[in-house]
């Protein structure tokens, strides 16, 4: 055999050794696809109690986005997905300064003095933010900070002008300090309360929370923890005086797992129960609500983004064991005025790479994974759950894709907000999901997503439909085959049932990985743009098609992606 032949004999060797491995892992991979499929069992005839929208809460470090160009468009899909009105938490809405938007800044000027230190309320910018809320049927989480210029203890330097990359501990300048003048302090919340009542009626400001600062166990606050209570005693105070029936609430710590955030927490409350108030003199404070912040932790491994949902999760089960502890306030709604993956939404992916996950599916199956677990966590605290804010709106103006922690980029839907969607299209009663699967809120919390995926289900029904939210999450976002999924439903009527199957993945409602295929353009044409737009929207599987059901039951199977959610929508006549 001449040497021609060989070389040409060889590579037939090497192509056909070729084709039966990759048949060979094909062969594998479909076996491992088919043979042990997630079963999830769910009951639509055991009924756990309304599935509050607990989802339909969000919020913003930049106020002065809400009325501009991309804020008011992505505020209108928000009021949009709910059929509850969406309520929305924004800082800095009494700092000083000229309106103008930048990052982790805002400003509305609400209080100014004249020269001989007579207080000037000026509301114009703070009415031009909530008349955007409630334009769209929207409530506000009136937050009561931060502290205006003429009034903080250490008024300069009081503005900050970071950016990503800066020193996160730059930012907590004037604007962060105590009062000079509780009494000046009380008065500005009194007029702020009694000008919202005098244009927007009674009626719409008693649906409001009001609430004091924002993480006053950290930098955001410049006093001490009892300099917080006194402050929040004056606030209190004065949004009642203001409007009795008004809700006003606190304290807004953030991380209650750390000791340091659980003593002012326990102190707070402390006070609330049997301190003695720093404005009647008698004991305890008036407190409708309760709320507190929790952050996941996510960090490079290997290359790739590891999440840690147990983080969150047991700041969160941390919170709700100290609300438990108070007899008289166990019952009382809490808010988790921030439940998110981690601490910086303007924290670009750019100079914080752990933060990669943000524009892809990993941010969407977390978010759905995570918050059905919020709903266990309550119930097995026994506490009122009202609400978990996501701390994600968008930044105007900047790069496509930048990487920060948003629902939306230049006007163009990411996938995360598509499992909104899903949870906006949930009704009625959460109902069961037969345990048993992998994963539970306990072994979630404790452990984290470590070994195997988490392939659950949240699912509700009414009358005349049901939905069974189902995702594939994992803490490592490396690849993996899909999973081969089987849901079985109990309790369905015996008539037609028609199923909409929506999926969030790499093909389906996802305009990030559209825009990569685009070759990540910079400045997208009207045509791209376009078609950004169109594929950030929820998109079905396939075409809606009728279940066949046998005795009140059916089953579905389907193979979903890592990090993939779907949403199986069933109605019947």
């Amino acid at each position: 055999m001449n040497q021609r032949k060989r070389n040409s004999w060889l590579k037939l060797i090497a192509l056909n050794a070729c084709m039966l491995s990759s048949l060979l892992s094909t062969d594998l991979l479909a076996q491992t696809s088919t043979d042990k499929p997630t079963q999830i069992e769910v009951d639509l005839t055991k009924d756990k109690g309304p599935l509050k929208p607990i989802w339909a809460w969000f919020g913003y470090d930049e106020p002065n986005y809400t009325y501009m160009k991309d804020g008011k468009k992505l505020l209108t899909e928000i009021s949009k997905l709910s059929k509850v009105p969406v309520y929305v938490r924004v800082h800095s809405l009494l700092v000083t300064g000229d309106g103008e938007a930048a990052l982790k800044w805002g400003s509305t000027n609400a209080y100014t003095e004249d020269a001989n230190g007579k207080p000037v309320y000026n509301w114009t910018i703070v009415d031009k933010i909530f008349d955007t809320f409630i334009e769209r049927g929207m409530k506000p989480i009136a937050q009561i900070g931060f502290m205006p210029q003429a009034l903080s203890t250490k008024p300069e330097p009081y503005r900050h002008h970071w950016k990503p990359g800066d020193n996160y501990n730059d930012i907590y300048l004037g604007w962060a300090y105590p009062p000079k003048d509780y009494a000046k302090w009380s008065e500005l919340v009194y007029q702020w309360v009694k000008h919202s009542v005098a244009k927007y009626g009674q009626k719409e400001v008693e649906s409001w929370y009001w609430e004091l600062w924002n993480e006053p166990n950290i930098s955001y606050w410049k006093g001490t923890t009892e300099e917080y209570i006194k402050l929040y005693d004056y606030t209190a105070d004065a949004v009642k005086r203001a409007l009795p029936t008004a809700k006003m609430g606190g304290p807004e710590v953030t991380g209650p797992g750390n000791e340091k955030s659980h003593t002012f927490f326990k102190a707070f409350m402390d006070h609330i129960v049997n301190g003695k108030n720093y404005v009647t003199g008698k004991v305890g404070t008036p407190i409708d609500f309760i709320t507190f912040h929790a952050k996941g932790a996510p960090k490079l491994v290997d290359g790739h983004v590891q999440m840690n949902m147990g983080t969150q999760l047991r700041d969160i089960d941390k919170g709700f064991e100290v609300v438990a502890s108070y007899p008289s306030l166990k019952n009382l709604p809490i808010i988790i005025g921030e439940s998110d993956p981690e601490g910086c939404a303007a924290c670009s992916e750019d100079f914080s790479p752990q933060n990669a996950y943000r524009n892809g599916t990993m941010y969407s199956s977390y978010t759905a994974a995570s918050f059905a677990r919020k709903y266990d966590l309550a119930q097995s605290r026994g506490v009122n759950l009202a609400g978990a804010v996501t701390w994600a709106f968008e930044f105007e103006d900047q790069p496509w894709f930048r990487g920060f922690r948003d629902l939306a980029t230049n006007g163009v839907d990411k996938p995360v907000l598509n499992v909104f969607r899903m949870f906006g299209m949930m009704p009625g009663n959460r109902v069961e999901v037969k345990s048993g699967l992998a994963y539970d809120y306990a072994r979630v919390r404790d452990e984290s997503v470590r070994a195997e995926a988490d392939i659950n289900a949240l699912a509700s029904k009414d009358a005349r439909s049901a939905a069974v939210m189902v995702w594939n999450y994992h803490d490592d976002n490396v690849p993996a085959a899909d999973a081969p999924v089987s849901v079985r439903l109990k309790g369905l009527p015996n008539k037609k049932v028609t199923l909409h199957h929506y999926r969030i993945d790499k093909e389906f409602s996802n305009s990030y990985e559209v825009w990569k295929k685009m070759g990540s353009p910079k400045n997208p044409t009207t045509e791209q743009v376009a078609e950004l737009e169109a594929t950030g929207q929820l998109k079905e599987l396939s075409a809606p098609e009728s279940v066949p059901v046998t005795s009140g039951e059916a089953t579905l199977n389907f193979a979903l992606p890592r990090q993939g959610v779907s949403l199986l929508k069933l109605s019947w006549d």
